[in-house]
């Protein structure tokens, strides 16, 4: 199966990398893909903010934008899914091109701007999601909203009755301005706008922050000291970054978030910084693409990891690859159970 995920991976790699990514997800709508269910063992299972995972490797949001392939990713290898960034109205996010391969970087640049179907058309997708798949939803704010915060209020009172778990998304740095709710003040009122909402849910769904990874140690004490005080359940770390050192790819100058593997030092020591600074679990994000670097982001101090970036490499195959290469490596280095190997390396990272 691997070998047919990785030719139709070269076929589509000769596209726009959008349409590609596009017939991906057709693909995996239509019954092609890695099937058989989530990897999973006795050393894999964890609970991470309230959510029970068959195993700590997830995809992030970006990939699914608009749940149209969540039959898919249910069959699939992952331990759970993120769609979205989801608005209140839909909208088409920013001119095309917008999406950029740099393969000799193993890393890709995106200046989406939230495109994305809008919450209603969305909620009448997730309304009959499939079952086993542990589902979240990432929350963003429209391009010309007048008030952003309210936005993501109104994206979880419409969506949190069908999502397991919900992101607030302040750090895409693809949205003008989106990044200013990061600010202590501004994060605060946002926060606690989106924990009141959650209070009518039919549920209390857990609720998770997703930071930039380009925020100085004075800024991430800031959102740890403000995270703490809101009583969210975790931190995504991190988003995109603006950064472009050492690129080697001809598109490395294009605007937008960059993500893939140079993203990987750069998120992995804000992740070790968050570590020391709350209790809060973690969702490593950024350069994931083996089980070792899943492994380095565990003991960074995340308790699990997602991947977008590595999928366009790699394709959803990956995802079992990682997994199962983790609970070898979690074998391997004396560790019973995935829990018991969080920020054992934190250290490196500082």
């Amino acid at each position: 199966m691997r070998d047919l995920e990785q030719a139709g991976l070269r076929a589509l790699q000769r596209l726009d990398p959008e349409t590609a990514h596009g017939l991906a997800l057709l693909a995996l709508r239509a019954g092609l893909g890695p099937f058989g269910g989530p990897v999973t063992s006795a050393r894999l299972r964890t609970t991470v903010a309230g959510l029970s995972l068959p195993n700590p490797v997830g995809v992030a949001a970006g990939f699914d934008k608009n749940a149209v392939a969540l039959r898919g990713l249910a069959r699939s290898p992952l331990g759970f899914a993120e769609v979205g960034a989801v608005t209140p109205r839909p909208q088409e996010g920013n001119p095309k091109p917008r999406l950029f391969r740099l393969p000799e970087d193993r890393a890709v640049i995106n200046r989406f701007g939230f495109n994305n179907d809008g919450m209603e058309a969305v909620g009448d997708r997730l309304g009959t999601r499939p079952p086993g798949l542990v589902l979240g939803v990432n929350l963003g704010a429209n391009k010309d909203s007048a008030d952003r915060a309210g936005d993501f209020a109104l994206v979880l009172a419409q969506l949190g009755p069908f999502a397991d778990f919900a992101t607030v998304n302040v750090s895409s740095p693809n949205t003008e301005r989106l990044r200013d709710l990061q600010g202590r003040a501004a994060l605060a009122a946002l926060l606690a706008r989106v924990m009141e909402t959650r209070e009518h849910l039919p549920h209390r769904i857990p609720v998770l922050l997703k930071v930039a990874p380009d925020l100085s140690d004075d800024e991430l004490a800031d959102v740890a000291e403000v995270a703490n005080a809101a009583g969210i359940a975790g931190i995504v770390a991190t988003n995109t970054t603006l950064a472009r050192d050492g690129l080697r790819g001809a598109h490395a100058g294009e605007t937008g978030g960059l993500s893939g593997a140079p993203l990987f030092e750069r998120s992995t020591r804000v992740l070790a910084r968050l570590s020391t600074l709350t209790q809060l679990p973690l969702i490593g994000v950024g350069g994931v693409d083996s089980a070792e670097a899943a492994f380095a982001k565990i003991r960074a101090g995340a308790s699990a990891v997602q991947l977008y970036t590595a999928l366009a490499y790699g394709g959803l195959g990956l995802a079992g690859d990682i997994a199962r290469g983790l609970d070898a490596l979690l074998e391997r280095h004396g560790f019973g159970h995935v829990a018991e190997a969080v920020g054992t390396g934190r250290g490196e990272w500082l």
